[in-house]
């Protein structure tokens, strides 16, 4: 490191220990997604807990089971979850961890307006030649609070140096300290049979030049896995996992159509396997932004061929999509699928597609219904919903009348259940 940084590494290296002088009872710290948690310093925090009260700390989807996200450290630490992921969902259906309904891209301007945004505590690259740390594999809602906020790293030397306004200097900081842990990988998902079929059908609507969002799974992977055939493509997505790599290194992916940040690959966090994070390490083609660019309805809505793809759990007559709760019961949040159903509706020839198979338990239970089950949330509504898709087709639900609507997704459903479902669309009004 050059010279001329040594002053400030002199005083801004610490202990894992001196994290603990800047937090005061009361206080909210923001905590980053995944592999953006700073394990060490979460460690030490809930080894002396009892020096504090009612310290609450947000973050969306945690990495690590923890003893105070099961409640086992109140008063001292509350966790306050804006996504569930393991760790925390469990603990949020006993009642031990508070849970923020949202969409992505509102969860800094909720941070800014309902805690005291405290500090934050996040993961990142080593320093560069010009004092700069990356926040890695995230920009997030914590990118929004670099220069604003005080921030204390967790410096990893296997944490990959990432591009965008995802960059904080050295006199910005409160401190540091330097680990070396591998970060968390995710296995690629197995792609099945019903998978493929349903991403050919979103394949069939891609044009050259889309820019897509799309997150981790079977059918993004399939999807990913056809379109080999493409043309510059763009990538706009709140996640970028590893199925890009292979659409950039065969050239299908390219940015040079895109209306913002052409030749870039734009997201706001990511998550993959070691392939990925050596694909993000020092490379200037991806750019790392706050979720509240990546995600807002109108920026997403200046890729005027955006194709948004997502999933969900059930979706009833209306087109009324339930993603983030399973039979009734929490399993998630919303994430950023609102977001992007917004968007791509408010896009020029933007495409939004909602994907699920058309069963479930074994093929023994239908997945569209004309209500969804007691106790199930919905995410994506039905004035924002446009395209349904199962492994039998495409229910285009755009403008479309309930009764419109209602014989498309019947359409589309498992064959032995549409006889049934036509007879309670009559019975209970949808079709006449």
């Amino acid at each position: 490191m050059e010279k001329r940084f040594q002053q400030w590494i002199k005083v801004k290296r610490k202990q894992p220990e001196e994290l603990l002088s800047l937090i005061q009872d009361g206080d909210d710290l923001i905590i980053p997604i995944a592999n953006g948690e700073p394990h060490v310093l979460m460690d030490t925090l809930e080894q002396h807990c009892d020096m504090f009260q009612n310290v609450r700390i947000h973050q969306m989807h945690p990495a690590k089971e923890r003893e105070y996200i099961q409640g086992k450290r109140k008063p001292s630490l509350t966790h306050v979850s804006y996504f569930l992921s393991g760790p925390s969902r469990k603990a949020y259906l006993q009642g031990q961890c508070d849970l923020i309904p949202n969409h992505f891209h509102q969860v800094p301007r909720i941070l800014r307006e309902s805690t005291k945004t405290s500090l934050v505590a996040a993961a990142a690259s080593p320093m560069d030649e010009h004092g700069y740390f990356s926040l890695g594999t995230q920009a997030d809602y914590t990118a929004s609070f670099i220069g604003k906020v005080p921030f204390f790293l967790e410096v990893n030397k296997q944490m990959p140096r990432t591009f965008g306004e995802n960059q904080i200097h050295i006199s910005q900081i409160e401190g540091y300290i330097n680990v070396d842990y591998p970060i968390k990988e995710i296995a690629i998902p197995h792609v099945t049979e019903k998978d493929q079929k349903i991403g050919s059908f979103i394949v069939e609507q891609i044009e050259d030049g889309a820019t897509l969002q799309a997150g981790i799974g079977g059918i993004p992977n399939a999807v990913i896995s056809l379109l080999g055939s493409h043309k510059n493509l763009g990538i706009h997505t709140e996640l970028v996992s590893d199925g890009v790599i292979d659409l950039v290194e065969s050239g299908v992916v390219t940015g040079s159509e895109k209306k913002t940040y052409p030749g870039k690959i734009v997201t706001t966090f990511a998550l993959g396997t070691k392939r990925l994070y050596d694909f993000l390490d020092g490379n200037p083609a991806v750019e790392f932004l706050p979720v509240e660019i990546v995600n807002d309805p109108r920026e997403i809505a200046k890729e005027e061929k955006i194709i948004s793809i997502n999933a969900t759990t059930e979706v009833d007559f209306y087109g009324q999509c339930a993603s983030e709760t399973i039979g009734g019961s929490y399993y998630s949040s919303s994430g950023g699928q609102a977001d992007f159903a917004q968007g791509v509706r408010l896009a020029k020839n933007g495409k939004g597609f909602i994907c699920l198979h058309s069963t479930a338990k074994n093929g023994t239970v239908s997945r569209i219904h004309p209500y969804l089950s007691p106790g199930s949330v919905v995410t994506t509504s039905k004035n924002d919903v446009d395209r349904i898709v199962t492994e039998y087709g495409v229910a285009e639900l755009r403008g479309k009348s309930i009764a419109q609507r209602t014989a498309a997704l019947i359409h589309i459903a498992h064959p032995k259940f549409r006889e049934e479902l036509t007879f309670e669309a009559k019975r209970l009004g949808f079709l006449y």
